[in-house]
Order: structure tokens, then C-alpha cells, then sequence
């Protein structure tokens, strides 16, 4: 890649309230700011993938499909005990690609409870041809390091780099609130942006200390859920509906109070990471890893039928219509 820096954690309008970001513009945006690749991490699905392929393919910008996910302990465990925490894959090519569908798929069929969750076994059975970066605040290596202590997180670290290998990231976020605190006339809102503050200064050296006695690289993100810093007012309304809250509600934290969450230029990503020029060296780096062709877009697949030499088309799907009413509606069927 020639450009500076690639964004690897986006959410667009498919992270359902919780994203603004619309493909079109999204990647006319990027484009105009030279970049040259771009990532899409919706939460917990896939369903933009696709016409994100092809718009990128279109624009000339190298999709990087993915997802920011929720990762559980167990996932047939369905109760309030049962914690989540996210973690960001991409796929590097077809094969990691197939595997994140699975990932997705098993999270709605057997992990749902209240998000579509997996656990590490199913990302062990399905870990190849993906990256892996440990992902936001919310991610478990930022938790254990802000809940638990530092011994917790190195475990929890070591057991995501030797199942990526290479392949693993340390996700860096830098954060900065000291303005929103003091603009604020909310003690709410203050007390709030104050332990965010607080999460950011405590976790982010330690999560460079991680990365530097390990040996595991660092990589830089915004997290990214609107495409300019004016959307943070829609962004605030789209979440409220989510939650349930009213936009004059001065007892939450509101991004209009924190309008960062947007698509960043490469020079204002520089400017925050100028202390850390690897972690926006690996977001190249993580760009140049994927290659990702879809080799079923455009192809149909029909299933193969044997009909009966004795039936027409018609007759055979009526016979099987009729057996299976039987079966299922045996009750109610008449015929």
C-alpha cells in the first residue's frame, strides 16, 4: 500500500444504531483522503460484506472484510452471567473469509443471547486465514487490564498470539477528554467522560508494555462509527433510539460530547500516533496481508435432484410437498 495509514475497525450502517456510516460516501470519503484500503467491522454480522466488495472493488480501494465480534466464555451458557467481550477479525484471503461466515453463522444459530456470540472454541475450529487485533475498550485484554490486573491479561494475551501466531495485533485507541471535561456543565456527563479518561490512561501503556514484552506488534484504529466529526449528532440520536434514551437526557454520555469517532484523515492519525509510527506502519501491513477474492459473486449454485423417470417436474414437487405436509402437520393436513 502507498498510502499512511488504513482504517481496520469501521463500523457502517450495518452495525444496526450503532453505525452511520453509508458505503457510498464512505468510500468516496477515503478515497478523497488517499487512502487506499479500507475495512469493514460491522458488529456481529456480515450483512453489508458484499455490496462493500463491490463498491470498493468499483472505487479502486482494497476491501478488507471483517467483524468486530462478540466473543463469551461458553456460548450455550444463556443467562446474566454469561459476559462478552469484542474482538475484531479480518479476513487475509477466501479461505479466512468462509471461516468468518461460519463464525458469524454459529454466533446467531447457537451463541444468541441478547448479541450473537461464539467462544474460543469455535474461533479455534475456524481461526485460519483470519487476523486478528484484540479490539476496543470492550475487547478482553483491555478489561482484564483495567478489572483484573496485568498477570490476567498476559494470559489472556498468549493464548490469542499463539492461536494467530503472526497474526495477531494489539489494538491501540488513543482517546482524549480533558476538553469535553472541561466544556461539560453536566456533573453526570463530567463524572462520566472522567472515568473514560481514567480506562484510556491506565490501559493504554499497559497495553504497550503487553505488546513490547511479548513481541507483539501494535496497530492503530479509531473505531470508526460515523464518516465526519459533524455526524456525531446523528450518530447520538441513532443511539439513543437503541437504548432507550431521549436526546436532552443529561444523565448519559453523549457522543455529541465526544465527536471522535469518525473516519480520520491519515494526517490526523499521524498526529496521534506520531509517538508510535509502527502502529500506523501495521495498519499497512495488515492492508498488504489480505487478498481476498470472492470466487462464488456472480456464480449460481442450484442443488442437484433426481426426478423420477415416471414424473414430470411439477408431479414430483407436488409428492414431496404432500409427504412432508403429512409429516409436520399431521393434524391439520387433508388431503
Amino acid at each position: 500500500m502507498n498510502d499512511k495509514f488504513v482504517h481496520l475497525h469501521v463500523h457502517t450502517e450495518y452495525s444496526l444504531l450503532d453505525g452511520l456510516c453509508k458505503i457510498d460516501p464512505l468510500i468516496k470519503h477515503v478515497k478523497e483522503n488517499g487512502m487506499n484500503a479500507l475495512a469493514i467491522t460491522d458488529h456481529g454480522n456480515m450483512y453489508g460484506v458484499i455490496e462493500f466488495y463491490k463498491k470498493c472493488k468499483a472505487a479502486e480501494i482494497k476491501p478488507i472484510i471483517g467483524m468486530e465480534g462478540y466473543i463469551c466464555s461458553d456460548r450455550k451458557i444463556k443467562d446474566r452471567s454469561s459476559k462478552y467481550n469484542h474482538l475484531i477479525l479480518l479476513a487475509k484471503d477466501e479461505e479466512g473469509y468462509k471461516n468468518l461466515m461460519k463464525i458469524a453463522s454459529i454466533a446467531h444459530i447457537e451463541g444468541y443471547y441478547y448479541k450473537p456470540r461464539f467462544d474460543f472454541e469455535i474461533l479455534k475450529k475456524y481461526h485460519k486465514g483470519l487476523i486478528c487485533t484484540s479490539a476496543c475498550g470492550q475487547g478482553e485484554i483491555p478489561q482484564a487490564l483495567f478489572e483484573k490486573s496485568y498477570k490476567d491479561a498476559l494470559m489472556v494475551t498468549e493464548k490469542y498470539a499463539d492461536l494467530f501466531k503472526d497474526d495477531f495485533y494489539i489494538e491501540l485507541q488513543f482517546r482524549e477528554f480533558s476538553e469535553a471535561i472541561k466544556n461539560t456543565n453536566s456533573e453526570e456527563i463530567k463524572n462520566q467522560l472522567i472515568k473514560l479518561n481514567d480506562f484510556f490512561k491506565k490501559v493504554n501503556p499497559l497495553l504497550i508494555k503487553l505488546s513490547r514484552e511479548l513481541g507483539i506488534p501494535v496497530v492503530a484504529t479509531n473505531d470508526a462509527h460515523y464518516i465526519k466529526k459533524e455526524d456525531a449528532v446523528a450518530q447520538d440520536a441513532a443511539v439513543c433510539i437503541a437504548t432507550g434514551k431521549t436526546v436532552d437526557d443529561t444523565k448519559r454520555l453523549r457522543y455529541i460530547d465526544l465527536p471522535d469517532y469518525y473516519i480520520k484523515t491519515p494526517l490526523e492519525m499521524s498526529e496521534i500516533f506520531k509517538d508510535y509510527p509502527d502502529a500506523l506502519e501495521n495498519t499497512l501491513k495488515i492492508a498488504d496481508k489480505t487478498d481476498l477474492v470472492i470466487s462464488t459473486l456472480g456464480k449460481w449454485f442450484f442443488p442437484k435432484i433426481d426426478i423420477p423417470k415416471n414424473l414430470t417436474d411439477d408431479e414430483y414437487l407436488q409428492k414431496i410437498i404432500v409427504k412432508n405436509l403429512k409429516e409436520k402437520f399431521p393434524k391439520h393436513y387433508e388431503g
